[in-house]
């Protein structure tokens, strides 16, 4: 999943990061980065935001939504980032996280 970009499954493709280490400036696991910051209105992590929490349709962290972010390398969906079990090619963004925070 290196260097996989995440995309909000909504009308306008938010681009929302990369899954890349900590320290890359667009990463999704940069806790000061526009898309890692709890903070920020295009992070997952941001549980009050658009595309973060449990109860946003876009959010990873929703188990209902059908809607979750896409992950997206070489302009190929490979994957969905959620903790629905139910979703073809879901790919938990807590057990993505291990791999790429340290």
């Amino acid at each position: 999943y290196h260097g996989a970009k995440v995309y909000a499954d909504d009308d306008k493709r938010t681009y929302l990061g990369t899954i890349e280490d900590e320290f890359a400036s667009d990463s999704v696991f940069n806790d000061f980065s526009s898309y890692g910051s709890e903070f920020s209105s295009t992070s997952i992590w941001n549980e009050f935001g658009t595309f973060g929490g449990q109860f946003s349709s876009h959010s990873p962290f929703n188990r209902f939504t059908s809607t979750p972010p896409l992950i997206v390398k070489n302009k190929k969906v490979i994957g969905r980032l959620t903790v629905s079990r139910f979703i073809a090619g879901a790919v938990d963004p807590n057990w993505l996280k291990s791999f790429f925070k340290y």
